[in-house]
């Protein structure tokens, strides 16, 4: 049954909040538990859809999950059998695509339906098919479907460079799966270098692999024969964190949001500070007070190290409230900028001047009204400008929000916030 978020804002948020493990390193390196038949130790993995999708996932592969606290999972896949793949629970995740490079390293043959995931605009898979060919595989594409198979072409290359289209973080972590399992060494170019994909090759290390480079845009992978089982343990959320720093502060509220990697958020943090946000940076805390008045910014995203596109849609709400005509560019995806339509009924003066950028003058004050969730990130943007504004807001389709965000209305209650959980009418 679809459910909806039932706000009444205008209450700044108050207490402690602890940011909950990564979901974009929950999903690559679950997947990678499918590299090795010995089993894998996952902890801290956040209680979210998209994590709970990728693990139905795994086991209609037919591996072994077995849950062995409340956020700490032992996945062994031992004897899987690609043909069984539930494609129904693929096509509605876009980071089942990451299944692809775990499966081509094991098998020569499978099918594999087109992922799913939040409408944000053109998001092909170009790349991804450019880097897994140079190592071998012959993909084609039937009725919604890929048939990925296996070629001769390099197969007993010693060395082989491997340059991405593009900065993509799943192209980098699909590749660096199958070139840990592929004989040589692939040089790997225009690598992302976003946190997550730094964990994966953390995850892959420990399981064997040898991957230097990590965190920057070269990597060096040579390959080994086997990868073995593996424990560790996920980093804290850094989407999470930032998105719990902006609520805190456009409610202008006093608020310690806990277990943040600060070195994640180093130019999210600097860019809150220029925007007249009152922050105290510890060692893994941020500690929000009320600003006075915040200023107009431009917000632009890059690629790692620079800000993120899953944090610019939290920082328009901010920009509402902001002194000055702020600019929001996001050159990567052309549907990023469904919310602002729905921040504008809420009162908000914001345009969308074309499909990579949109205006935002401010201060304006916003009012409750019926939104909706467009994508995960859209979502708990809408609940920030509903905590924000005078009255009642409704959000629907929250199905969105819970695919990145654990309990985000109980963790929100403790601080302060009136918000509920609602099925729809």
């Amino acid at each position: 049954m679809q459910q909806k978020f039932i706000i009444n804002g205008g209450r700044a948020l108050a207490g402690t909040i602890e940011v909950r493990g990564a979901k974009n390193a929950a999903t690559p390196i679950l997947a990678a538990c499918l590299l090795t038949e010995e089993p894998c130790v996952i902890d801290n993995l956040p209680l979210i859809e998209d994590v709970f999708r990728i693990i139905e996932i795994l086991q209609s592969v037919g591996a072994r999950v077995e849950w062995l606290g409340q956020r700490r999972i032992k996945v062994q896949a031992k004897g899987i059998d690609p043909k069984k793949i539930d494609q129904d629970k693929v096509c509605r995740l876009r980071s089942s695509v990451l299944i692809m490079g775990a499966l081509f390293s094991r098998f020569d043959n499978f099918k594999i339906s087109a992922p799913g995931g939040c409408l944000i605009g053109s998001r092909p898979l170009n790349t991804h098919f450019a880097g897994l060919s140079e190592l071998g595989a012959k993909i084609s594409q039937d009725n919604g479907f890929y048939q990925v198979g296996k070629t001769k072409l390099l197969s007993g290359a010693s060395a082989r460079k491997i340059i991405l289209r593009e900065f993509s973080v799943t192209a980098t972590e699909n590749v660096m799966m199958v070139a840990a399992l592929k004989s040589g060494r692939t040089s790997l170019r225009v690598a992302a270098a976003e946190p997550h994909v730094q964990e994966l090759a953390i995850f892959l290390n420990k399981m064997g692999a040898k991957i230097k480079g990590a965190g920057t845009h070269d990597l060096e992978i040579t390959g080994v024969k086997k990868l073995r089982g593996a424990k560790h343990t996920l980093m804290p959320d850094p989407i999470e964190a930032g998105t719990f720093i902006v609520a805190a502060a456009a409610t202008r509220g006093r608020v310690e949001i806990k277990n943040v990697r600060i070195e994640h958020l180093e130019l999210v943090l600097e860019k809150l500070k220029e925007m007249g946000v009152n922050l105290l940076v510890g060692s893994n805390s941020v500690k929000i007070k009320p600003s006075a008045r915040f200023h107009a910014a431009k917000i632009q995203t890059l690629p790692y190290p620079g800000l993120p596109t899953d944090l610019q849609a939290p920082l328009a709400v901010l920009c509402t409230q902001a002194e000055g005509a702020s600019l929001i560019h996001d050159p990567l995806y052309e549907g990023r900028f469904k919310y602002i339509n729905e921040l504008a009924k809420m009162g908000a003066d914001a345009t969308i001047v074309d499909p990579h950028r949109a205006v935002i003058q401010g201060p304006t004050p916003l009012y409750g009204k019926e939104i909706t969730s467009f994508d995960l990130r859209a979502g708990a943007t809408l609940i920030i400008a509903a905590l924000v504004a005078e009255g009642q807001s409704t959000i629907s389709d929250i199905y969105q929000v819970d695919r990145g965000y654990e309990k985000i209305e109980e963790r929100l209650a403790a601080i302060g916030a009136d918000i509920k959980r609602a099925n729809n009418d």
